[in-house]
């Protein structure tokens, strides 16, 4: 099993068996995306699908990745980006509306906007093949 880092920090093995009722409910919320996971990591987990984190859970409270093609739809609903206090940051993760805490259907529209931004961030890091000369 590989070690997982997030926020600068990293968690061996990464992957901790027991969740909490909270973080299976969000799990359940966000089934549509298909084979949704959490990581137990520093007090709160990392969801995830596939090996792409698009989303937090903390004190009970959902975060999802946002990024600058779907930030402003945050913003719009006046939903609150993640904040590590220790380190006074802010992360570039906000919460999801509370009614979609009771409706799968709206959930999963927020979770896949945290998704396709995950999914946007990935695939910027990936380095490109050069081309051969010739």
């Amino acid at each position: 099993m590989s070690d997982l880092t997030i926020f600068g920090l990293t968690c061996e093995g990464g992957v901790m068996a027991t969740h909490d009722e909270f973080v299976d409910y969000t799990l359940e919320l966000m089934a549509c995306l298909g084979a949704v996971r959490a990581r137990k990591m520093f007090g709160g987990y990392g969801i995830y699908l596939d090996d792409l984190m698009f989303g937090i859970v903390a004190d009970d409270v959902v975060y999802l990745k946002a990024d600058d093609l779907s930030r402003e739809s945050f913003v719009q609903a006046g939903l609150e980006p993640f904040r590590l206090e220790s380190k006074n940051a802010v992360m570039s993760y906000f919460t999801v509306p509370e009614e979609a805490m009771d409706d799968a259907n709206l959930m999963c529209e927020w979770a896949q906007r945290g998704l396709d931004a995950a999914q946007r961030a990935a695939k910027a890091k990936r380095p490109r093949k050069k081309r051969k000369k010739g």
